[in-house]
């Protein structure tokens, strides 16, 4: 039995996690802006077609704010190049053509903080008044490749079609000629979460089209918050704060929380019931196998990829991550029949942050928010932010 104080607690804890839409307007004008530069005249790859869009947590619409004002707002973008192919150029060869654009483009706005180089990206750090910063993924087509491999595998297959080779430089083929690159797929993941929540989605959008007299096609997904959704950033907050001193970074990653959260979800319509539900089936044998003693949770867009594969190697990983989920088990369920909202504001405080339970603590109980920071009227007038989709010819409606 969960209390309507509880239900309501949690409904206004999610709210006030999340980012408000100026942000995610200055993001999406920033990677926009990006993809506008690659495919501009004098683009030394604008001949190779590419296309800049998001993924990670705005394209899941799940993003929340920094634990403290000295983090940024990380935003994870991908370049891929649809007229090239792996048989073209090395690895090395294709970043080395993304950053030397990346560069350009740095110059030109007078992007004063230098382009950094990752392991597997591109970093464009924005002043620091922006408070954020977009790592960029120069990547290939590689659908169908990938489709062949898993089928040869026979493996699910269903995902396979927006594939990607993306690059590594700590890998030995990095300056090698090969068609053996790492790849991902991160429209696909996309793709399958949205799966997850599609009815709830759907449910919502139609209630702000209704209540502000607009089409349900003209509210762009992003601008509605699923129970998924919220569960998952209130998850994640709770992480980030058990984990706010961890040295050694073995505090559980995001896309695990998204996986296991995405599968244990059952579609329930209240913030509350989807957080309880998704807690006491995370760790279910249907959603981390076991391979003897490794563990296995496989990526929904790629079943070959195992993204609990450094557990083996880094056992403090595994632990941490059982560790944190009864964390979060045993000090949510307090709330759970919990009539004081003093009492709820106490107890969570320290599992959540002071500042963020006093934001929570004042906003009315009862009210939940179907829409990020918005009302409902502005649902059908409003820019879009993020998008996953082709930025090209027009912007993207997703909830990302």
């Amino acid at each position: 039995m969960i209390t309507d104080l509880a239900r309501d607690y949690l409904e206004a804890l999610a709210d006030e996690l999340a980012i408000n839409d100026t942000r995610y307007e200055k993001a999406y004008a920033s990677y926009e802006a990006v993809g506008d530069w690659l495919n501009r005249e004098g683009s030394a790859i604008k001949k190779f077609d590419p296309i800049v869009y998001v993924q990670g947590s705005f394209a899941f619409g799940t993003v929340i704010k920094p634990y403290t004002n000295k983090e940024e707002y990380d935003v994870d973008a991908v370049c891929e190049l649809r007229n090239l192919s792996k048989s073209n150029l090395t690895q090395h060869r294709l970043k080395e053509l993304v950053g030397k654009e990346l560069e350009a483009y740095r110059l030109k706005y007078g992007i004063d903080k230098p382009l950094d180089e990752g392991r597997r990206c591109w970093t464009l750090n924005y002043a620091d008044e922006a408070q954020f910063h977009m790592d960029i993924v120069p990547s290939l087509s590689n659908g169908q490749s990938v489709k062949l491999l898993l089928e040869q595998r026979s493996l699910d297959s269903h995902w396979a079609n927006t594939a990607i080779a993306i690059t590594d430089n700590e890998i030995e083929s990095y300056n090698v000629l090969t068609e053996d690159w790492p790849r991902s797929n991160p429209k696909g993941y996309r793709d399958w979460f949205k799966s997850r929540l599609e009815v709830q989605l759907a449910q919502r959008k139609l209630a702000l089209a209704t209540e502000s007299h607009a089409n349900v096609e003209d509210i762009p997904d992003y601008r509605v918050r699923t129970p998924l959704q919220s569960a998952i950033m209130i998850l994640k907050r709770h992480r980030d704060v058990l984990f706010s001193e961890d040295k050694d970074h073995k505090s559980p990653i995001s896309i695990i929380i998204t996986t296991l959260a995405g599968h244990a979800y059952n579609g329930e319509e209240k913030v509350a019931d989807a957080l309880f539900s998704i807690l006491s089936r995370m760790d279910s044998d249907e959603f981390i196998k076991r391979d003897g003693e490794k563990f296995v949770i496989l990526n929904p867009s790629d079943p070959s990829e195992n993204f609990a594969d450094k557990w083996e190697e880094f056992p403090e990983r595994k632990d941490a991550f059982f560790e944190w989920l009864n964390n979060a088990r045993d000090e949510f369920e307090v709330i759970k029949v919990e009539r004081n909202k003093s009492a709820i504001t106490e107890k969570l405080s320290p599992k959540i942050g002071d500042e963020l339970a006093k934001l929570v603590d004042k906003r009315t109980s009862g009210t939940s928010s179907l829409m990020r920071g918005s009302s409902a009227a502005a649902a059908s007038s409003s820019q879009p932010a993020f998008g996953a989709q082709e930025r090209r010819p027009t912007k993207p409606k997703g909830f990302a």
